[in-house]
């Protein structure tokens, strides 16, 4: 069976997070503190995908705050941390929002994102994404995990969606 494509109708948005709100670096100091890097870019879009009244998730395998202060910041209230099998958290979210898994798209890098992606309507994958990934992706973003690859698939997504220059206009 042939998924139906439809980048125009995306209504939920899924991103993993190590790879691809991050670099994938994780920075431990003397006291064992772990502190991340996000692109300001990303937040920019984040922010416009949640204007347009469309829904938001990051699903990662790993816990910690500095992701969590990060989403706050951004008005994201939907983190599933240390997640497990990142299909049932999609199924569980799918259900939760009463959207069709053919309006989402996902956001993925590595090989614990290869179920969600497929299960997704528009699977997407940043730059430097492993092979696996890529080849199950209906669109790579130019850009690698980080470093504006979330701000680059969500540009696509609104843009497709006609909704991009009224989130231009919002912050001009």
């Amino acid at each position: 069976m042939v998924k139906e494509v439809f980048p125009n109708n995306i209504q939920l948005l899924i991103l993993d997070a190590d790879g691809v709100l991050t670099d994938g670096g994780i920075f431990v100091d003397d006291s064992g503190c772990e502190t991340m890097r996000f692109h300001v870019r990303d937040g920019f879009a984040i922010r416009a995908w949640l204007a347009a009244k469309k829904e938001i998730a990051v699903i990662t395998g790993r816990g910690g705050l500095a992701l969590r202060h990060r989403l706050d910041g951004l008005g994201v209230k939907n983190l599933i941390s240390a997640s497990g099998p990142k299909q049932k958290v999609l199924e569980d979210l799918l259900s939760t929002f009463g959207i069709e898994a053919r309006h989402t798209a996902a956001l993925g890098d590595d090989l614990p994102d290869l179920p969600m992606l497929k299960m997704v309507g528009f699977p997407m994958a940043v730059a430097d994404a492993a092979d696996e990934v890529k080849a199950v992706a209906k669109w790579r973003s130019s850009r690698n995990g980080g470093h504006g690859a979330v701000r680059e698939s969500i540009e696509l997504l609104l843009k497709a969606s006609g909704q991009w220059e009224r989130a231009v206009e919002a912050w001009g």
